[in-house]
Formats: structure tokens, C-alpha cells, sequence
């Protein structure tokens, strides 16, 4: 097992390393976060009143079926781009209640003995599906779907949502704006301003899987293997007697990698003739230069021609300073010569639209070996869900390979694609499409069968390629920033009359 690590200068020819992979079970140990090993509290509390409420009802071995969906794609993008489920198959594989937690129950003076007696030994027995992560995902299909006990598959609700919810808002928003950068390389550079420790150290590994060739944030470099890059803050500019002293000595400590901070005091004045005094005498096997601030499209272009006239063409020039999807789309647009993006703030926080808004409703109920529907209805039609136990498949054209409509069904259904397959819009069913000459492709995956992991965690790496050779499937006008194509979701024949009949029949 091996992983791949990136020790160059970002935007230029990257130099590939092979060294030890971390295993997942390793990442067990190693991580930070998970030093805190037991998180089986971290929920809501009425999941553990609805437990006991379960419990005592008699409920709590009645089968139950949930998804998760979305209904919204941040920033009014085409797609979202799925993370996080490595994170729930560590919480679900961990899920029990120890002494500390049955006190604190118990001093609550709400929860039967007996409940508290059935969480002591308690063992997790779902079935989980998942659609895997790097996969691009669209509003109202059932990411993570969960069969088991009710009383198990309601509790986990909280978390999968925390977890899922978070790594896709980040995971979309990083592939939003490498899609930006128009094949320029972007690094997740936000650790200082996440909203706390797991956010920073996930968010930089969901920043990895949207298409970031790295991050700032070295705990995820050492738990995850997600190459951590930086040089120096202006500090160290100032440490020194002058601009050009402190340049010297980086290029002295770094000559195999030297990128120089040349926004300290003057950019065009300073900072890039004594960058490029340094190089002159140090001739760097790697250079370039990073900007922090001030007018990047023109800083940029200026600075380019004193490198190039200098003789230093092959040198890269960084950028950083509260960019976005937006920001850098327009300063490409103003030609400016920049080779990487070092992305912060507007990234780990995902400031634009910072919520994914997935939720976790149940689809169905399981008696006497008979699947009965489900359904939430809402005077929104938005909210109104789609019952079932289900599975989702995507059609691709066979001679374009790109993806022509996701299609949801019931879980006993199949679609044949050797022969037209009709789909249509569920909100306006008259807009109907004949679908020829394609392929069909079931998108979710088994990763709990009764308790147990039975899915193999893909690395790092291999996610991120995955990321990127799915989106390569979709049609570039899916892709713009704003106002993308839609992309149809279709109801299955056989769904949209199970639905029809159940909000026909509906009597409260």
C-alpha cells in the first residue's frame, strides 16, 4: 500500500514519491479527533427520548427504513459532490454506550432502568448503503439509506447528517472552485478560520476529494495523507533586518523548494526584484512567489514580466487573500498570471451558502416480510419525500459516456438498458424523454450488512481520481458556476404511482 505526496511548487511539474499509506485502522489511532473515540452522544436529545419512547412502545425491533437526501445544491451550483461516509463507517463501527453515558441517563430522571439496561449492551445490526464518496450528487435521491431496528436507525440520524452534511458542503464548494481555476491548482489553506478542530481537519480532507492537490493543515497530512504545503508568513519577513536578508535565508534553509512572501511591503518595488536578486544567487532547483494581497490581476501580470525578463519563466506565482469560486473566475477573466490558488476563509466555511441542509427521514416500514411506504407530506411540495425502500441509478449515453439522468426506484426494481427507457420530470411529469443507446449504473453501495463493515474504504487518492473521472462525466453546461443546466431526477414508474396513490389516499 502506498500513497502519492506532492513535494514541488504548486502549478508546476509535480514530482511523484511513493511512501508508506496510513491505513484506516492506523487513522484510528492516530487521529487527533479520534482520541476522543466515543462519540455515540453526540446527538440530539429527543433521538435518545424517541429511543426509550420506542422501547417502551414496543417498538424498538419493528424494521425501519431511512434516507438521506438533500434538497438544495449550495451556491445554486449544477451538482453537489459526496464526503464523509469514511467518517460514519468510524462512528457506526464505535457505536456503543459506556458506563459514563448510562450515568449521565440515569441522572437525566427521564429513561426507564430497563431502556438504560438495553443501551448498556447495546450492538449496532443495521444495514447501511451509501452512495460512495467522490460521486456527484443531485437534490431529493437517497444518498445514505439505513434498514434495522427502529430504535438503531433513528439514534444514528444525528450523525450521519453532521458528517455527511459537512464534508459535501466542503467537498462541493472546493470542486466549485477548482472547476474555477481553469486547471490551475488550488490548496485548502482556511485551518485558522474552521469552525473548530474537526471542522479544519475534515474540511481539509473534503476540500482533497472536490480537487485541492493540498492543504495547510498538517494533522490532515499526517492522519490522511493529504500533502501539507506552506512557506512563510509575512512575520518572517519581518523578522529580519530587511526584505531581502529574510529572502536569503529561506532560499539558504529551502533551496529545493523556495516560494517567497512579496506582498510584505511593495510588491512590484521590493518584494519581486529582491525575489528575483535571491534566485540570481542562489539559482533554486524550485522558485516561485506567493501574493497576499492588494490587486492580483494586475500584481500578477506586472510581476510576471519582471520574472520572465528576468529569466525566471519557470517561475510560479501563488495567490492567496479571501478568494472564491467568483473571484477567481473574474481575475482569469482580467488576465491575470497566476499559476496556483492558495483558498482559505471562503473554502473551510464555505461562507457563499454555508449549509447542505440534508435531512433523514423514514421511507418505510417493514412487517411480517412486507416493505409498507412511508411518506412526509408538506404543503411544500419540495418537502414532500418519496417512500419506499429505494435505489437510485444513473444513465450514461453510450457513445458520449456522459450522464443523461439519475433515475430512483423501488429497491426490487431493475432498469434493462437494452432497450428505451422512458423518464420524465416528477414536478412536471407532461415533460417526458425517451432514453436510447444507454447504460445503467446502480449508484449506491453495501457498507453495513447487520452490523457488520463490509465495504472496502477506498484511499485518499484513489476518491479524489474517482471525484474528478465522475464529474469528467458530466456535460460541461452542468458545470457552469452560475445558472448551470438541470439535471433531471425521474421517479421510477412504478415510485412515482406508489407515491400517487399514498398522497390520494392520505387521511392523516
Amino acid at each position: 500500500m502506498s500513497r502519492i505526496l506532492h513535494r514541488t511548487i504548486p502549478g508546476k511539474s509535480i514530482k511523484k514519491e511513493r511512501i508508506k499509506s496510513i491505513t484506516l485502522e492506523e487513522r484510528k489511532v492516530n487521529t487527533e479527533l479520534n482520541r476522543y473515540t466515543d462519540l455515540t452522544m453526540l446527538t440530539d436529545f429527543y433521538e435518545i427520548t424517541m429511543a426509550n419512547g420506542y422501547f417502551q412502545g414496543n417498538l424498538k425491533d419493528n424494521i425501519a427504513y431511512f434516507d438521506m437526501f438533500f434538497r438544495k445544491v449550495p451556491d445554486g451550483g449544477g451538482f453537489a459532490v459526496m464526503a464523509g461516509v469514511e467518517q460514519v463507517i468510524e462512528y457506526l463501527e464505535r457505536l456503543s454506550f459506556n458506563e459514563g453515558d448510562i450515568e449521565y441517563l440515569r441522572g437525566k430522571e427521564t429513561f426507564s432502568e430497563e431502556f438504560l439496561q438495553y443501551l448498556k449492551n447495546f450492538k449496532f445490526e443495521c444495514d447501511v448503503w451509501a452512495i460512495p464518496e467522490g460521486t456527484p450528487i443531485f437534490p431529493g435521491e437517497p444518498i445514505v439509506t439505513v434498514r434495522g431496528p427502529a430504535i438503531q436507525a433513528q439514534f444514528i440520524e444525528t450523525m450521519i447528517l453532521l458528517l455527511i452534511n459537512h464534508q459535501s458542503l466542503i467537498a462541493t464548494k472546493a470542486n466549485r472552485i477548482v472547476r474555477a481555476a481553469k486547471g490551475r491548482t488550488v490548496m485548502e489553506f482556511g485551518t485558522r478560520r474552521a469552525h473548530g478542530t474537526s471542522a479544519a481537519i475534515y474540511g481539509a480532507r473534503a476540500a482533497y476529494i472536490g480537487g485541492c492537490i493540498g492543504t495547510a493543515c498538517t494533522i490532515a497530512d499526517r492522519d490522511y495523507g493529504i500533502n501539507a504545503l506552506g512557506t512563510m508568513a509575512h512575520s518572517w519577513v519581518q523578522m529580519h533586518e530587511n526584505e531581502y536578508e529574510s529572502f536569503k535565508k529561506y532560499a539558504e534553509v529551502y533551496p529545493d523548494n523556495c516560494v517567497l512572501l512579496v506582498d510584505t511591503y511593495n510588491v512590484l518595488k521590493s518584494g519581486v526584484p529582491n525575489a528575483i536578486r535571491v534566485f540570481d544567487e542562489f539559482k533554486p532547483s524550485k522558485m516561485g512567489i506567493r501574493i497576499d494581497s492588494g490587486d492580483v490581476a494586475y500584481l500578477t501580470k506586472k510581476a510576471r514580466k519582471m520574472l520572465d525578463d528576468a529569466g525566471y519563466k519557470e517561475c510560479a506565482i501563488v495567490v492567496s487573500n479571501s478568494l472564491d469560486e467568483y473571484i477567481i473566475r473574474d481575475i482569469l477573466q482580467q488576465g491575470a498570471c497566476i499559476d496556483s490558488f492558495g483558498v482559505g476563509e471562503r473554502l473551510i466555511t464555505a461562507k457563499s451558502d454555508p449549509v447542505f441542509g440534508g435531512v433523514y427521514k423514514l421511507s418505510a416500514l417493514e412487517q411480517d416480510g412486507e416493505i409498507k411506504p412511508k411518506i412526509k407530506i408538506s404543503e411544500n411540495i419540495e418537502k414532500i419525500t418519496n417512500p419506499g425502500f429505494k435505489k437510485v441509478y444513473r444513465l450514461y449515453g453510450r457513445n458520449t459516456d456522459k450522464a443523461i439522468a439519475d433515475v430512483i426506484t423501488l429497491a426490487d426494481e431493475t432498469i434493462d438498458d437494452s432497450k428505451p427507457y422512458e423518464i420524465f420530470d416528477p414536478i412536471a411529469p407532461w415533460k417526458k424523454k425517451i432514453v436510447t443507446d444507454f447504460y445503467a449504473r446502480e449508484l449506491q453501495e453495501k457498507i453495513f450488512e447487520k452490523g457488520k463493515l463490509v465495504y472496502r474504504t477506498p484511499r485518499m487518492d484513489e476518491i479524489k481520481a474517482y471525484c474528478g473521472q465522475q464529474i469528467d462525466k458530466l456535460w460541461d453546461e452542468m458545470l457552469r458556476v452560475e445558472s448551470p443546466q438541470t439535471y433531471y431526477v425521474d421517479l421510477s414508474h412504478r415510485l412515482w404511482n406508489v407515491k400517487n396513490d399514498l398522497l390520494s389516499n392520505f387521511s392523516g
